[in-house]
């Protein structure tokens, strides 16, 4: 017998390959379901890195490890992991990368930029820049194409307004960020990875006495008044640029669902005012991302779901598949647009919560309301089958989204 078999009674489960395939639609992953058929804690290995992990699938155990302090992403810089992405170089002061209490540390200089006061005023600003992307679809007349025109355009112009980035580098800062969430191999991701830091330097020691309150200015503020280091400010900017994209994708699934199932679309126009918790269950259920994001290490043995995780050994989790425990959500594979309670965990859990979910709801509110209010019978103008998607990719969501409407 293992010794872990002697501890708890079972043997370990089998380590299974996840070689995530190119998925096109909103199928959720063959690959994750099996796994979540064959029990709450498997093992997996990924394209990269070394050896193999712990997977949680179970919405309880999901909350559980995200929460628990006997796991730590610190650990996991000082060593290789199996892993999704070909480079692998986190840098210091990555929250992503931050065990509590320097988690909090690094938090605290931008958590300014992201409350709920500032998303109130940052709203005018956001649906001005939308207002205009959308009157110029409009003025062209149909068809149009939705990701080129208006997902990919409206949230890099909005994230790059709160970080502080000029219009002159826009273009070049959003296609070192759609490098770096490919996979298309580490040396292009690498180069990416050299040319977006760098910028990031840059720009935060010229606003060391910016008194501006955008995230570069505040960082920059942060560094000069010796709160944070200067390789801390640019570990934590670069998370914050990349997740515009998340936006553009998301979006680009929830509407491709709108479009190509017409009862949702209904629901969404005859009750405007009830579009919140629809969101929501989209949220839930898109298949938002690839495989699995960032590895914890146990600090010491843990027992879960009947299984010993030995200290020293890696662990994922699976949001997506926490979005699915039939013991949380009945029928979860059913989109469900009264469903309530609704706990999904789209935007994580515990300390390493989204930093930017109140400005993703933002983006996602506005260009659901403002499209379906401008774009009247808005609908694909293709068959479903010819939308086009991202390959290759962290981040799952169409490459293209043609739409006519009634103009």
């Amino acid at each position: 017998m293992t010794e872990e078999s002697t501890l708890t009674g079972q043997a370990p489960p089998p380590v299974r390959d996840w070689s995530t395939p190119d998925l096109d639609g909103t199928d959720f992953d063959p690959v994750l379901a099996g796994l979540m058929r064959e029990g709450p804690l498997t093992r997996i290995r990924l394209p990269f890195g070394e050896g193999w992990a712990w997977l949680a699938t179970r919405h309880d155990d999901v909350k559980l490890i995200t929460n628990d302090p006997r796991f730590s992403r610190a650990e996991v810089t000082r060593r290789q992991v199996t892993r999704m992405a070909p480079n692998f170089a986190p840098r210091p002061g990555s929250l992503a990368w931050a065990d509590q209490p320097d988690h909090n540390r690094l938090r605290k200089p931008v958590a300014g930029a992201f409350t709920v006061s500032a998303m109130k005023r940052l709203r005018p600003r956001a649906q001005e820049i939308l207002d205009e992307l959308v009157e110029d679809v409009v003025r062209d007349g149909p068809p149009a194409e939705l990701v080129e025109r208006v997902l990919e355009p409206f949230p890099l112009t909005v994230v790059s307004e709160v970080m502080g980035v000029p219009a002159a580098d826009r273009e070049r800062v959003h296609a070192w960020t759609r490098e770096i969430i490919s996979t298309n191999g580490a040396e292009a991701a690498g180069r990416a990875k050299e040319g977006l830091y760098g910028w990031i330097t840059a720009t935060i020691r010229a606003r060391a006495d910016s008194p501006g309150e955008d995230v570069y200015s505040m960082l920059g503020g942060a560094v000069a008044r010796g709160e944070i280091s200067e390789e801390e400010a640019v570990g934590l900017a670069g998370p914050l640029q990349i997740g515009g994209e998340a936006v553009t994708h998301n979006c680009g699934q929830m509407l491709y669902l709108m479009l190509t199932r017409p009862e949702l679309m209904e629901r969404m126009r005859a009750r405007p005012e009830a579009r919140g918790p629809v969101l929501d269950e989209l949220l839930r259920w898109i298949p938002h991302r690839s495989s699995v994001g960032l590895a914890r290490i146990a600090r010491e043995d843990v027992e879960i779901a009947g299984h010993r995780i030995a200290a020293g050994e890696p662990v994922y989790v699976s949001y997506l598949a926490a979005n699915r425990d039939p013991a949380v959500f009945p029928d979860p594979d059913r989109i469900d647009p009264d469903r309530e309670p609704n706990p999904h965990v789209a935007f994580g859990n515990g300390p390493h919560f989204c930093t930017g979910t109140l400005l993703a709801r933002l983006q996602t509110e506005l260009l659901v309301d403002t499209l379906l209010d401008r774009l009247p019978g808005l609908r694909l103008a293709v068959p479903a089958e010819e939308v086009r998607w991202r390959h290759r990719t962290m981040i799952r969501g169409p490459r293209t989204l043609p739409v006519t409407w009634s103009a």
